[in-house]
């Protein structure tokens, strides 16, 4: 039983600087501090934004290399863990890990209370051909009787993914994201939005929270993230970049969503904000979701681990104009 009826959870959507952690990290504090005094318990940053995200493909990758940082010894994750155990506070932040191995990866670090730390790697990477993509699923308990999942951007497209996730136990899904504003080669998905726009915001108010608002933002995730967090039965937090991120503008649009998929609080400023909200744990146990997840037949679901001979690499499969096959090949 759950000891903990509510639980205060935040949001961030910021503008990160290209390589510049110094920045980013000094950005981060400040919204640490701002949740520390409303009594945040989980506290959601975006993907890779203590090392900047979009410039990352341009890199070489001695410079990709240079960027990453061991999660064990890493100075800014250092910095991110001293304030989660200061405010009793799970803090999730992201950057690119280098590994024991050498590896790297695009990883999201759930700093916890204790000082422990979860981390994730984006079990789908795209951003860089050094860049490797992890192979496993990221639950853990927290000190408030809920499971916390993570999945880094792209992960969440993925409906198995989620699934999986929530079959592991996951109560609350973290959902770090560098999106909006991408140029998309499906026809009626995302598209770029002028730099222009971003730059000149103060002054197009209305345009800027139109598109922003529209399909290449909030429409977006419209179509698909309340499904994850509905289907499912978690309260999802969804937390992203916002403006100019280096050819690209990211359109925000941090927000909170129930196991319902109803969305708790959101925002579609386009500024550095934090959304917040009291989540009500009481609506996990009879959620849809939750209900309908007991009705499964797994007998059933063996042709979700059969290759079907069309899948790809994560670069190719994201980058490529090739017509996407839908043959089953499958023998299952």
């Amino acid at each position: 039983m759950n000891d903990h009826p509510s639980l205060k959870a935040a949001t961030v959507q910021f503008q990160h600087q290209a390589n510049n952690k110094k920045y980013n990290l000094l950005i981060m504090e400040k919204f640490i501090e701002q949740a520390a005094l409303e009594q945040v318990k989980i506290l959601t940053f975006p993907e890779m934004c203590i090392t900047g995200y979009w410039h990352v493909p341009k890199l070489t990758a001695a410079e990709v290399s240079a960027l990453a940082e061991p999660i064990a010894e890493s100075p800014s994750l250092s910095l991110i863990r001293t304030l989660a155990m200061k405010h009793h506070m799970l803090i999730g932040a992201g950057l690119i890990e280098r590994a024991d191995d050498g590896r790297l990866y695009n990883a999201y670090v759930a700093c916890m209370p204790d000082g422990s730390m979860h981390t994730h790697r984006k079990l789908h990477a795209f951003e860089h051909p050094t860049i490797s993509s992890g192979d496993s699923f990221t639950v853990f308990d927290t000190p408030w009787g809920v499971k916390v999942g993570i999945l880094i951007c792209w992960d969440n497209n993925l409906v198995e993914n989620v699934r999986a996730t929530a079959l592991l136990g996951a109560d609350i899904l973290l959902a770090p994201h560098q999106t909006g504003g991408t140029d998309s080669r499906s026809p009626h998905a995302m598209k770029p939005v002028p730099l222009s726009l971003w730059e000149e915001r103060e002054t197009r108010k209305e345009e800027i929270t139109a598109v922003f608002k529209g399909p290449s933002g909030r429409e977006w995730l419209m179509r698909w993230l309340p499904a994850r967090a509905h289907d499912n039965g978690v309260f999802l937090l969804f937390s992203n970049g916002v403006g100019a991120d280096d050819d690209e503008v990211r359109t925000g649009n941090a927000m909170i969503l129930d196991p319902y998929g109803r969305i708790v609080n959101e925002t579609w400023a386009a500024e550095n904000v934090m959304v917040s909200a009291e989540l009500d744990l009481s609506l996990l146990a009879m959620s849809t979701g939750r209900r309908w997840i007991h009705g499964r037949r797994p007998d059933l679901y063996q042709i979700l681990t059969q290759p079907q001979g069309y899948e790809r690499d994560a670069i190719s499969a994201r980058f490529s104009n090739e017509r996407p096959s839908r043959q089953n090949v499958s023998t299952f």
